[in-house]
This record gives C-alpha cells, structure tokens and sequence, in this order.
C-alpha cells in the first residue's frame, strides 16, 4: 500500500515538473471570493508558522550557532531569509484578502487600520524595551527610541503593495490569457511600480554622497561610554559598513541616536577576534565598530518593498490559475530564475546583503521562498499530508502571540522575573543547565536542543490549546 501511494505522488509529481509538450493552461472560472482565502490558508499558516520558528531558532540559538545567525555583513545565513519569507506571505496574501472587501474606501480603510497596528506594536516591542529575557527592567528612554523594526518593516512594505494592489488594474480571472507570462502582462503597472522602487533605491545607493560623520558611544555596558568617534569616507557608491548610502540616510533623517545600538557588524573580522562569534573588539579595531546601524532602516525598507511585490505576483498566480501543474511551472520558474540572477549579481557587481537589502538578496531570497513555497503546496494540497504538518497549523494560526510572546522574549522574560535569591536561579535557566546543557555535556548543543523543545515546540503546543479552545490573536 505505501509503494503504490508513493508511486502514485511520484507520477503526479512528474506531471508537474515534466509536462506534456501540449498546451494544458487551464484558466479559473469566476468563483465566489470568499472561496479564495481557503487555497492558501494551510499553505500559509504553515508557512507562518515556519517563518516564526525560524526567527525563534535564529534569534535564540544564532549566538551559539553562527552559521543560523545574520551574517556580519556580505553574505546570507539562515537568520536572514526569515525577514524577505515574511514579506514573500505578506504579499501573497493581499490579492486574496482585498478581493473580498468591496469598494475601493473600505478596502483603504482597512489597509490603513492593520498598518498602524503594525506600527504600534512595532514601537512597542522593539522602540526602547530590552526584551531579552535575562532584562528584567522595562523602559523607553524617548532620547534613545528606536523608530525602525520588524515589524515597521512588514507594514510600510505591506501598505505600499496593497495599495498598489488596490488603485492599479482590478483583474478578474477570466482576463487571464494562455501562456506564462499571461500574468505578468495582466499586472504589469505593479512591475512597474516595482521597477520605480528598484531605480529609485539603487540610484541612492550608488549615487548619495556619504560624508565624514562623528558618534558618541551610547552603550552603558562599554568601556568606551561616552566617547566621540570620526568615521572618514567622502566616498560615493560604497557598500562597505561604515560608508555606504543606507546608514547614511538612516543618521541624517532618523538620527544616530534612534538607530539599532548593536548591528551584526561587530561580529565581524575587522572588529572581534572571535569572528563570527560576538566578543571584545580588537585594540586596532576601526571606529565604525562602536557605531550603531539600522537594519530596518528607510532605503533598505524600501528596497524590501520588492519581497513584497514579488509575494503579490504569486498570489495573482494562485487566484488565476486554476491546476495544480500550472501554478507550480510558474512558480518553480520564477523561482529558480531569480536564484540564478542573485547569484549571477552576487558574484560579479551587487554583493549578497541583508542590512542594506540588495537588489541580489531580493532576487535569492525571493527565489527560496518561491521554491520553499513550493515544496509546501506539493506537501499539503498536492499529497494532502495536512495532519502531519497540524502542529505547525496551530501555530501560524496564532502567529501575533508567538512573535509577541516567544520571538520578542516576553514570556521568557516573565518566567526569568521569578527567581530565587539570584536573578540567574529561575526556572528558565534550570531547565536549560540540567535538562539540556548538563544532558549533552555542550552549551551549544544544548541551547539548540532547548529552543527547538523548550520553545518551539512549547509554544506549538500552546497554540493547538488556543486552537481548541477557539482563542487567536490577529492583527
């Protein structure tokens, strides 16, 4: 019986990626909208829920396993597919979700309200709070507020497309012609749009003038407090830490002071002896490396804007196109068409690069998640293998509370505030030091181990009680 079920997934999937040399397209009749949500609702909860876990693995497990961290600089780790895999669902869940709203002003109205809520708990969660979970004080000093986030990010990115999405041309599916780029012709003043972003990005990033800039040293817990540092540049079109377009805009219309204090740069060669890992920087460190930087900063957000258009592309795929077979050859091809330009630019001109979100990690990131999404839809509504992925269900179904409660350390945090006579003797640290770190005889085997059972798999547990109980958090 399982030879021939495998057998049977086998030969569907060959028709998929091996198709007939007939012309097959088969285009959606006009459905109900409200039908449309539930083609991707497993999809995307699942993809929710890997997204989050991925944050929590990184963020948790990133200082012990560099390789899972965000990359010092040039380069792409594990950490940094987790932002453009966001932005990806984001956009390809706004042609499902506006088609249901009728009338342009209601669909306005609600994109502005979910905008500031993104905003809001975005200030919240990320403006001044340490929410490490061994910080057990809360406070906003309004001089040091941090403007910039996650999840500012996700909503000036997630507004910019849902209005183009909104205002631009309203397709129906049967407007939709044979052929693979029938989608991309149907839609093309949003790759218009897109083309504008990427212009308007790469001529400020090659073309701003970054002169010398000063800093003082804002961080409490450094030897060097209060100290006042020169960066020299006069340097125009570098892509290098302290000289390059994305800072320099973020200090001049930010302020340095509103800036992430502690950017993955210092993990680097020119700045610790304990590359990749974190550490005391070197005696002849470059004055940068005290420097804080933006990774969410304005040109790089708006260059995240195209994560978001390319998601929206493979949500019109979904609405269009109607087979299975058809909707994968778009995907996979694009998919892999934007791995391979990314890779191109990467090694010639356009250097792989999260913190200054390059047009080259757009396209690889983008491309990982065409494929990842893929392999997700294969999975789920192609082998219907729902019950095994229910776990991960839960979870994206409560997405808000675990990004709040697990990836921001909130709850963490909480439990840490209740020890006994040392603020390191909490349940927290017990369970990390005798169950998993004494267990393996390794720390960093261990913290991997914790934030995989302890967190992940903790908090997707909880969700499948909220789940039951019918409890959800959305935004």
């Amino acid at each position: 019986m399982l030879s021939e079920w495998l057998k049977s997934k086998q030969n569907l999937l060959n028709v998929i990626l091996w198709p007939s040399p007939w012309p097959t397209t088969q285009l959606r009749s006009p459905i109900k909208l409200s039908v449309l949500p539930h083609l991707t609702f497993s999809e995307a909860l699942l993809w929710r829920y890997s997204s989050f876990s991925l944050m929590i693995l990184v963020d948790d497990a990133g200082g012990e396993w560099p390789v899972i961290g965000h990359a010092p600089w040039h380069g792409c780790n594990l950490a940094d597919f987790v932002m453009p895999f966001f932005l990806f669902i984001v956009g390809m869940a706004i042609p499902l979700a506006l088609k249901r709203i009728p009338g342009k002003g209601k669909a306005i109205q609600k994109v502005g309200f979910r905008t500031l809520k993104l905003l809001f708990w975005g200030l919240l969660l990320q403006g001044g709070y340490s929410h490490a979970p061994d910080k057990l004080t809360y406070g906003v000093d309004m001089k040091m507020i941090r403007f910039c986030g996650i999840l500012q990010r996700i909503a000036f990115a997630y507004l910019v497309v849902a209005l183009a999405e909104i205002f631009l041309k309203d397709a129906q599916p049967k407007d939709v012609s044979a052929g693979h780029f029938s989608v991309f012709r149907l839609y093309c003043w949003h790759w218009l749009v897109g083309a504008c972003i990427l212009i308007m990005y790469l001529a400020l990033l090659y073309g701003t003038y970054v002169p010398d800039w000063q800093f003082t040293v804002q961080n409490k817990d450094s030897a060097d407090y209060g100290k006042v540092f020169t960066v020299a540049c006069n340097v125009r079109g570098k892509l290098d830490p302290p000289c390059n377009a994305v800072g320099y805009i973020d200090r001049e219309v930010l302020g340095i002071n509103h800036m992430y204090q502690r950017p993955a740069w210092r993990r680097s060669r020119a700045c610790t002896v304990n590359s990749p890992y974190e550490g005391p920087f070197k005696d002849a460190a470059p004055s940068w490396c005290h420097a804080p930087f933006e990774p969410e900063g304005i040109l790089s957000s708006i260059s995240a804007v195209l994560s978001t258009i390319i998601g929206v592309h493979f949500g019109h795929v979904l609405v269009h196109l109607k087979g299975h077979s058809e909707r994968l050859r778009q995907w996979i091809m694009m998919g892999i068409a934007l791995l391979i330009l990314g890779i191109v630019l990467h090694f010639t001109a356009i250097p792989l690069n999260k913190q200054l979100y390059t047009f080259s990690y757009v396209c690889v990131t983008s491309g990982a998640a065409a494929l990842v999404f893929s392999a997700i839809y294969i999975l789920v509504d192609i082998w219907d293998l729902k019950l095994v992925f229910l776990p991960l269900k839960w979870i994206g179904m409560n997405a808000m509370l675990v990004y709040v409660m697990a990836a921001e350390g909130i709850f963490a945090g909480f439990i840490n505030g209740w020890y006994y006579q040392d603020p390191h003797n909490t349940l927290v640290y017990w369970i990390q030091k005798h169950i998993f770190i004494g267990v393996w005889h390794s720390r960093r085997v261990g913290i991997l181990l914790y934030v995989i059972f302890a967190e992940i798999l903790f908090w997707a547990i909880i969700a499948g009680i909220l789940h039951r109980s019918g409890i959800y958090w959305k935004l």
